[in-house]
């Protein structure tokens, strides 16, 4: 009886990829166009990733609660950076959209009045305020993700260097507690035996 192969994410996306640019040359669908190989690998897949990120996320958070916080305070700090990363990037995308439509529109009303001239160099000046207005969005939207990212580097840092001399902290005085207990041991344990052999030294002078 075959056992049904668990799904995870890196799987999905790594299937999903493979179908579409790395497809074997004795396969069926290798003579497929680019398109229908995206639409059957997206078919395919697509209904796979909630149960890939489900067995993703749970295999995450049981390898964060087997070791110590550290690997915790990394899991946390690795994740914010990649959401922040996406978080930029989705934003480029929605400008990135939103420019072109409107350089599509601006485009297609100058081609109709292309006889007028004036109209034509206004919508000329629009669109050049349009591609302007997405450089400084992109820019301003990649230099915040990437001071952004390294900020919570920096903080990350941080927290686990002071996390590390906490816990030195700790095992250095746990260490000279134990030291120390070890020590007033052996002094009573000295001084317990030379007052019993100055008891019996007295017992044999008596």
């Amino acid at each position: 009886m075959e056992i049904p192969r668990e799904e995870t994410l890196y799987g999905v996306l790594h299937r999903f990829f493979a179908e579409i640019f790395f497809l074997d040359p004795n396969s069926s669908s290798a003579s497929a166009s680019f398109l229908e190989r995206t639409k059957a690998s997206f078919c395919h897949n697509a209904p796979l990733l909630r149960e890939g990120f489900r067995n993703t996320s749970r295999d995450l958070l049981l390898w964060t609660r087997r070791g110590s916080p550290l690997r915790a305070i990394l899991v946390v700090s690795v994740g914010t950076i990649i959401l922040l990363a996406l978080t930029g990037l989705l934003v480029f995308m929605l400008f990135f959209l939103a420019a072109t439509i409107n350089a599509v529109i601006i485009s297609a009303l100058m081609s109709i009045a292309a006889a007028g001239g004036f109209l034509a160099i206004f919508f000329a000046c629009v669109m050049a305020i349009y591609i302007g207005a997405l450089s400084v969005a992109a820019f301003a939207i990649s230099t915040a993700t990437v001071l952004t990212i390294i900020a919570v580097v920096i903080v990350t840092g941080w927290i686990g260097f002071f996390w590390v001399v906490w816990l030195a902290t700790m095992k250095s005085m746990r260490l000279a507690k134990q030291s120390l207990s070890m020590t007033s041991s052996a002094v009573s344990a000295y001084s317990s035996s030379r007052r019993a052999h100055h008891h019996h030294e007295a017992d044999k002078v008596d």
